[in-house]
């Protein structure tokens, strides 16, 4: 099993396709899109981890619209890290969890802290434990150890542990490391 990591689609959000500047024609357009490239990464005996805003607006207070956009969600596991936008009809769904903030480690061992928001320091952080957030859209790529997977900086694609950390290394260091790590120097 697979896990796939993403964050910020915002199903259903006329509005967010100007607010980030997506290349979509309406919001059918880009739940369709999304839709396919999950299906295009995600198999069917792997985990989906949506990092928070998984639907938004007025279709997103439509139980039924939720339950139909579920299921076509790909995976045999769907878990919700929740986000700012994430209502109590969407943390309602069937997912295999429901967090605000969980850890996780791939195949390889690689851990990471999920959490929406963007954070300065997490567990095991001194350790090589990587920060997964969305929430920012694209004003912000991350930092060498905190990694946006929002859709909006991956192609509108989930990534896997091993992506995030590719990118990663070629992001700046945390420029507050210092400030909450004394004496930890990231490599």
């Amino acid at each position: 099993m697979t896990s796939w990591f993403t964050a910020d689609t915002h199903f259903g959000h006329e509005n967010i396709i100007d607010f980030s500047g997506r290349p979509f024609s309406s919001a059918d357009h880009m739940d369709a899109v999304l839709i396919e490239k999950l299906w295009a990464k995600v198999g069917p005996q792997d985990a989906l981890w949506i990092v928070g805003d998984f639907a938004f607006g007025p279709k997103a207070k439509d139980h039924n619209w939720l339950e139909t956009l579920f299921a076509q969600l790909p995976g045999a596991e769907k878990h919700l890290v929740v986000g700012n936008h994430d209502s109590e009809a969407t943390q309602l769904l069937p997912w295999s969890s429901v967090t605000h903030l969980t850890e996780v480690a791939d195949d390889d061992g690689l851990p990471a802290v999920l959490c929406h928001y963007p954070m300065i320091t997490w567990n095991r952080a001194r350790q090589g434990a990587l920060h997964l957030f969305g929430h920012v859209h694209n004003q912000w790529l991350g930092s060498r150890n905190a990694v946006n997977v929002g859709v909006d900086v991956w192609n509108y694609e989930p990534v896997t542990l091993k992506e995030v950390e590719r990118r990663g290394r070629r992001l700046p260091p945390n420029a507050h490391w210092s400030d909450v790590e004394h004496g930890t120097v990231l490599e």
